[in-house]
């Protein structure tokens, strides 16, 4: 996945979880974060950031915050981007050689997944994509926030896998060099016992950390998880 245009900036404050006050060339600069979600442990005053400028003339914000520097590490922000790389990298053969099929945003019942897929075997199955921005000395966890969103993706999950369907969650960790991951219990039980429950019923458990520059990101490799 790549940026378009990218640019350095210097982090000040966030008024609000939709907007950020950079200095950009040392002038200030209102921004807007992609990225509803706390990111407290990132967004911290003179952070280094990265901006992708707009192309819509029309918007309030002319430039997107999409990553940050943490101390020597550079990680993506961006909350849409962790299903676009996804697909760039299921399309390549990463997920699964041979897709016939590749569909985002399906309803299943009352269900909507990121991605359905098929293979010419008759393979079919759903895959539900989560990215991850929080880390700790290496080790990526998930999520930094209570999320009964995501508990019920993983429910859904499970039925559809009691229903014949091949199914996975497939965590991209929008950095790079991680030892593990693993479900953050300490903020929030009920997510990780779902992620464990997922698990014993048959659903796939990925974590793929991504190669991050200013201007692009792209999955890199499997990291081991921990449940």
């Amino acid at each position: 996945m790549q940026y378009d245009n990218s640019y350095r900036a210097t982090f000040l404050s966030r008024p609000n979880r939709f907007i950020a006050n950079v200095l950009l060339d040392g002038k200030p600069e209102v921004v807007h974060v992609k990225n509803t979600g706390r990111c407290r442990e990132l967004l911290l005053p003179g952070a280094n950031v990265y901006l992708e400028k707009s192309g819509n003339p029309d918007r309030k914000t002319c430039y997107d915050l999409i990553a940050v520097e943490k101390g020597a590490r550079l990680i993506n922000m961006d909350a849409q981007a962790p299903n676009q790389v996804f697909r760039e990298w299921a399309e390549g053969g990463g997920f699964l050689p041979g897709l016939s099929l590749l569909r985002p945003e399906t309803t299943w019942g009352n269900s909507r997944f990121d991605f359905y897929w098929e293979l010419s075997t008759g393979r079919r199955g759903f895959v539900e994509v989560k990215g991850v921005t929080l880390e700790e000395n290496g080790y990526a966890r998930f999520p930094d926030a209570p999320t009964e969103r995501g508990v019920k993706h993983l429910e859904e999950l499970i039925a559809c896998r009691a229903e014949g369907y091949e199914t996975a969650v497939c965590f991209v960790l929008q950095m790079s060099g991680m030892r593990e991951f693993a479900p953050n219990d300490d903020t929030h039980p009920a997510f990780g016992a779902a992620l464990r429950r997922a698990a014993a019923a048959d659903v796939q458990i990925l974590a793929r950390e991504c190669m991050v520059t200013p201007d692009s990101m792209t999955i890199a490799g499997a990291v081991p998880v921990r449940l």
